[in-house]
C-alpha cells in the first residue's frame, strides 16, 4: 500500500469502522506492511489480530505420520501381489500382530511410544477392542472409503466423547449419553447449526434470540443475514463487572419470546469464562423455560482453569459447539464437534410441531430414512450439511478424524496435564510482558480471566487512569478506528477492534497466542507511546496536567 496523505488517512478511517474485524485486520495489515517500507528492517510487523496460535501439539502429529505409514504397508500387503504401486484395504485378520511388529521395528522413532499408548489405553480405559480400534484407524487414516457412519467413526466417537467429557463436564455430575458429529471446525458448526435449526423451524424470520456480548462477530452478522432475520436481545457482559453477565441481564432469557440463547464460553474477544454462580442461575431459568435452547461454543475451555460447559448443568437444552483448532494448534486441519445429550429439547420441539410442518419435514427427509418423524435433529444436521441429497456421502474426511482422535488421546493421557498448564504458562506470560510494557497493573488475577486473547477497553482503562474529563474528551476528537490505524501505520502493530465483536466500549483486542513474548513488549511500548501521546494533547487543549506516565 502506497504511503497515504492526510486526507486519504481520513477517509479510509472513516470507513473502516463499517467493515467486520476481520476485514478490517486485512485493510490494517496493508497499512503496516506500507508503512514498514520507509521504516529500517528491523522494523517487522507484529500482527496480534487474528487469533491463529504459533504453539501445536507435536506427540498426537508424529504419531499421525508413523500411523500413515503402518496403514500403507497394511494396503500393499493386501494386494502385495498387483505391480504398480497398488494396493488394497487393510485386513483385520493379523491387525494386532502386525501393529506390534511394526512398532517393534521402529522403536525409537518419533510418535512410536505414543502409538504405543494408545494401544494400551482404549484396551485398558475405554474398554475397546484393540483389532476393532486399528482396522478403524488405518481404514481412516488411508481415506479408501466413505466416512460410515456418517456423522462419525463408530470408536472415534466414544473416543472423541471422552474426550469432551474430560474437558467439558469434567466432574460435574452428567446423566444419560450424548451423540457427536464430527465437523469442518467450529465456522461449519455454526453454519450447519442455523441452518438446521432453521430447516426444522426452530427458528423462522422474526423470531428473537439472545446473544451473549461480546462475541465471536458471526454469531452477530449471520442472525442479519436475508437467510434468517432474527430479532436478536443483547445479554451484556460488562468490563466494570469482570466480563460477567449480571443475573439482570440473564434474566432476559425468562421472557418467553427468545428461542434461544448463543454464547461463547470462554468469552471472544475478552476470554473469560462464566462463572460458576452465572451458570448455576442459567440453569435455573431452564426450569421455567424448559423450552429454551442453549448454544455454548466452549472453544477456549481447555485453556481455563476448572473449566465446566454450560452443557454439563443444561445438558438436555444444549448444543455444545468444540473446535480443536486453538488448543492443539490445528486451524489448517478444521476439526470441530457438535454435541447433543440424546435426550433434548431439540427432537421434543420438532416432534411437538403441528402437522403441516410435520409433514413438510417428512418429505425432506424421507429419502434417508423410512421413518422421517424419529430422526434426531443431529443427523438432521448431518443430512442438511449435504442438502439431504448427498446424505450419502457425508461426515468429516477419514484422516481428519483420525488426526482428532489422536489429538483426544493425547489430552487423555495426558493425566498430569503438562501440555495444557505449558500452553497456559505460555499465553500468561505474553500477558504479562504485554500489561507491564503499558502499565497496566491489577492487584489481583481473576480466577476466570482464560488469558487467550485481552482485550484493552479505552473508555475503561482511560477512565481508571486519567479520569472522566480525559475519556470524554478522547472520545470526542478521536474516531476509535483511528487509534488502530496509528499503531498499524506508526507501530506496525495489529490489532482488532473490540467494537466488531460487541463490546460496548472502544476497544482493541490482542491475541496472545500467535506472537512471542518479546514481540508482546514492543506492543505494549507502542500501545504507552500513543497513550503518552493522546495525554501530552489533552493537557495542551484544555491547559490541564495530567501524569503521562501514570499507571493504569
Amino acid at each position: 500500500m502506497a504511503k497515504l496523505s492526510k486526507d486519504e488517512m481520513s477517509t479510509l478511517i472513516g470507513k473502516l469502522g463499517s467493515l467486520s474485524p476481520f476485514e478490517q485486520k486485512d485493510v490494517l495489515i496493508k497499512v503496516a506492511r506500507g508503512e514498514q517500507a520507509e521504516r529500517p528492517a528491523d522494523r517487522q510487523m507484529l500482527n496480534a489480530g487474528r487469533g491463529n496460535p504459533n504453539f501445536l501439539a507435536t506427540e498426537p502429529r508424529h504419531a499421525f505420520w508413523q500411523l500413515g505409514r503402518f496403514a500403507t504397508h497394511e494396503a500393499e500387503r493386501s494386494f502385495g501381489h498387483i505391480p504398480g504401486g497398488v494396493g488394497g484395504f487393510a485386513l483385520r485378520g493379523g491387525l494386532r500382530e502386525s501393529f506390534s511388529r511394526f512398532l517393534d521395528e521402529n522403536e525409537g522413532e518419533p510418535g512410536i511410544t505414543f502409538l504405543k499408548r494408545t494401544a494400551h489405553y482404549v484396551r485398558d480405559h475405554l474398554g475397546l477392542d484393540i483389532e476393532d480400534f486399528l482396522y478403524e484407524m488405518a481404514d481412516g487414516i488411508l481415506a479408501c472409503n466413505y466416512p460410515v457412519p456418517d456423522r462419525m467413526l463408530k470408536l472415534s466417537e466414544v473416543i472423541v466423547g471422552e474426550y469432551l467429557k474430560k474437558e467439558m463436564i469434567g466432574d460435574h455430575p452428567f446423566a444419560g449419553k450424548f451423540d457427536t458429529y464430527a465437523v469442518e471446525g467450529g465456522t461449519a458448526a455454526m453454519t450447519y447449526i442455523f441452518n438446521t435449526m432453521r430447516e426444522n423451524h426452530l427458528i423462522k424470520a422474526g423470531d428473537t434470540i439472545a446473544l451473549g456480548m461480546p462475541i465471536f462477530t458471526p454469531y452477530i452478522e449471520i442472525p442479519e443475514l436475508n437467510d434468517y432475520k432474527l430479532n436478536v436481545v443483547h445479554l451484556e457482559a460488562k468490563v466494570e463487572n469482570g466480563w460477567q453477565y449480571s443475573k439482570q441481564e440473564l434474566d432476559k432469557l425468562r421472557d418467553p419470546k427468545v428461542k434461544a440463547f448463543f454464547l461463547v464460553n470462554p468469552s471472544n474477544p475478552p476470554s473469560v469464562k462464566i462463572s460458576d454462580e452465572s451458570l448455576k442461575h442459567i440453569a435455573e431459568i431452564v426450569k421455567v423455560r424448559p423450552d429454551l435452547i442453549f448454544l455454548t461454543d466452549d472453544v477456549y475451555g481447555t485453556f481455563a482453569d476448572n473449566f465446566t460447559s454450560l452443557f454439563a448443568l443444561a445438558p438436555h437444552n444444549t448444543i455444545l459447539v468444540y473446535s480443536y483448532s486453538k488448543y492443539f494448534g490445528a486451524t489448517g486441519w478444521r476439526l470441530g464437534t457438535v454435541s447433543t445429550h440424546e435426550d433434548n429439547v431439540l427432537d421434543r420441539l420438532i416432534a411437538e410441531l403441528p402437522k403441516n410442518l410435520k409433514d413438510e419435514l417428512h418429505h425432506r427427509y424421507e429419502s434417508i430414512t423410512t421413518e422421517p418423524a424419529k430422526l434426531k435433529f443431529i443427523d438432521r444436521l448431518v443430512a442438511d450439511s449435504r442438502t439431504v441429497a448427498l446424505n450419502h456421502t457425508a461426515g468429516l474426511s477419514t484422516p481428519q478424524q483420525v488426526q482428532m482422535v489422536l489429538f483426544s488421546l493425547f489430552a487423555l493421557m495426558d493425566t498430569e496435564e503438562v501440555y495444557k498448564n505449558s500452553l497456559k504458562h505460555l499465553i500468561r506470560s505474553r500477558k504479562k510482558a504485554l500489561f507491564k510494557e503499558i502499565g497496566i497493573s491489577f492487584a489481583a488475577e481473576d480466577e476466570n480471566q482464560v488469558d487467550y486473547y485481552t482485550v484493552l477497553d479505552v473508555e475503561y482503562l482511560g477512565e481508571r487512569a486519567f479520569g472522566r474529563k480525559f475519556v470524554d474528551w478522547l472520545l470526542k476528537n478521536v474516531q476509535p478506528s483511528e487509534l488502530l490505524f496509528r499503531l498499524a501505520s506508526e507501530a506496525q502493530v495489529v490489532l482488532l477492534p473490540g467494537r466488531g465483536f460487541g463490546t460496548q466500549h472502544p476497544s482493541g483486542r490482542v491475541s496472545l497466542a500467535n506472537l512471542n513474548e518479546a514481540d508482546y513488549k514492543k506492543i505494549g511500548v507502542a500501545l504507552r507511546k500513543l497513550i503518552e501521546e493522546y495525554v501530552e494533547r489533552y493537557n495542551a487543549a484544555t491547559g490541564e496536567k495530567l501524569d503521562k506516565n501514570k499507571v493504569v
